[in-house]
């Protein structure tokens, strides 16, 4: 099999992290992108994916396959013992919903602000953002609110079980903890008050399919580029 990613960025590091839970590593050939390039929104790439995102896995026969949560869902369940998306139809819908929320309320939010609020990943990308900056950043900045709400929202759901999803580490705690990571990068602090979601992540960051991948904030090279 081969990853189209780029080390280090919040959903290649979930899918490179979903291969260390698996021990799937050694199955594996992975493919740089240029993203700060812009080389996934270049023809060859976008053969491949429409959607121009990475990651993106490409299967021996030839099968590709986007989004990281169909990417977890195929590499989760190649063993027929699904340790990431659920078991029974239960802890299948309650990961489902919570790696939705994660999504949405916390690393898309934070994409949204560092892409539309921030210089983002550099002038390259600067001709596939919509039209009119004033009104992008007054959207990333409506999204960075977003994702801050979103972090008191996991933060209230930690107080009461060990784990986004319920009692297990799942898919749903790599989105989420992704998300902080990308947080980080992109100027966003997790308020002091987020007793329950700073010990969670301290703990996820300790297991060790995260620690074993712990490029999960952006390469120090790229920072830099990029003006953090």
């Amino acid at each position: 099999m081969k990853i189209y990613d780029r080390p280090g960025f919040p959903n290649p590091a979930r899918i490179r992290i979903v291969l260390a839970a698996k021990g799937l590593d050694h199955a594996v050939q992975f493919e740089s992108v240029d993203l700060i390039g812009a080389e996934h929104k270049g023809a060859a790439f976008l053969a491949k994916n429409p959607s121009g995102v990475l990651p993106l896995l490409e299967l021996d026969d030839g099968t590709l396959i986007a989004e990281s949560t169909a990417i977890t869902e195929y590499l989760d369940n190649l063993d027929g013992n699904p340790i990431l998306t659920g078991k029974t139809p239960k802890e299948k819908g309650l990961i489902h919903m919570m790696q939705r929320r994660a999504e949405s309320e916390l690393l898309d939010a934070v994409g949204i602000y560092f892409h539309h609020a921030t210089p983002g990943l550099g002038e390259a990308l600067q001709q596939f953002k919509s039209p009119g900056w004033a009104h992008r950043k007054e959207w990333g900045e409506r999204e960075r609110d977003k994702a801050i709400r979103g972090m008191h929202y996991f933060d209230d759901v930690l107080r009461s079980q060990p784990f986004i999803a319920g009692e297990n580490f799942s898919m749903a705690d790599i989105t989420v903890f992704a998300g902080l990571a990308f947080a980080d990068a992109a100027g966003i602090p997790i308020d002091e008050e987020l007793t329950a979601l700073r010990q969670w992540r301290v703990k996820v960051s300790e297991l060790p399919a995260v620690k074993q991948r712990s490029g999960q904030n952006f390469e120090a090279d790229d920072l830099r580029r990029m003006g953090f």
